[in-house]
């Protein structure tokens, strides 16, 4: 059972880790074009106005939170008088908030691909594997929350799960601090190193390509044509 924890939290994390980067690469280099949702917003519009928001913003708190959770000692939010009481309760109401967003814009996603035609045409195989993995993620993420802030809980994944976490960006994996986690953290980490591994070939890759640029670029400037300016530009770029 020793090798078999030191295979799954002290070796695996790096192996997907390995995969998530040279298969990006690799993407990016044989696939460029590739790094696209495939958008279907022609084939219906009306659901994915409501299930895109839904689901990308909520997994945007679902991020900010796993970072604050994993990454941010108990010892500091204890220098910043953040009682044990308000931050369990912030994380239940805030990240349980933020799941069950991210679960119901992911359900809506899921029921108008199945529901239209055209969609359910174009899902490829990629899809079909990466849909039910993301959805038990996220179903396990919101099982671990929820049982954590239960009044009979004893487990403080701040002493567990983050301990273990951060042991990983020193090179020296905290094994029995995961190891001795309950199995609903334990398979909510291996299922989201199985995500992370397929995230490279599935359409999850355009979240590399995030227009960040459009947020620093100039801006571009219209005017109207004046007299004597036929055939002239519509506008001209400038800030």
């Amino acid at each position: 059972m020793k090798h078999l924890h030191i295979a799954l939290w002290g070796v695996l994390p790096y192996l997907t880790l390995a995969v998530l980067v040279a298969g990006t690469a690799w993407r990016y280099h044989y696939d460029r074009f590739g790094f696209t949702t495939r958008s279907s917003q022609l084939h219906e519009s009306r659901l994915l106005r409501v299930a895109g928001p839904l689901f990308h913003y909520g997994l945007l708190f679902v991020i900010a939170g796993h970072f604050a959770g994993l990454l941010v000692p108990e010892s500091m939010t204890n220098r910043l008088h953040v009682g044990e009481h308000l931050y369990h309760a912030n994380a239940l109401i805030a990240g349980g908030t933020a799941g069950l967003a991210t679960l119901a814009g992911l359900a809506l996603l899921l029921y108008r691909r199945l529901r239209t035609p055209a969609i359910r045409a174009a899902t490829s195989r990629s899809d079909r594997v990466v849909y039910p993995v993301l959805i038990t993620v996220v179903l396990a993420g919101l099982t671990a929350t929820a049982s954590g802030a239960t009044a009979g809980s004893t487990y403080d994944y701040r002493l567990g799960v983050s301990v273990w976490f951060r042991s990983l960006f020193a090179l020296d994996p905290d094994v029995t601090a995961m190891a001795a986690a309950p199995l609903v953290y334990r398979l909510h980490a291996l299922l989201a190193m199985v995500l992370f591994a397929l995230w490279p070939f599935t359409r999850l890759v355009h979240a590399f390509t995030v227009p960040l640029g459009y947020l620093v670029r100039p801006y571009v400037v219209y005017r109207s044509r004046g007299r004597g300016e036929v055939g002239a530009g519509a506008g001209r770029p400038g800030r």
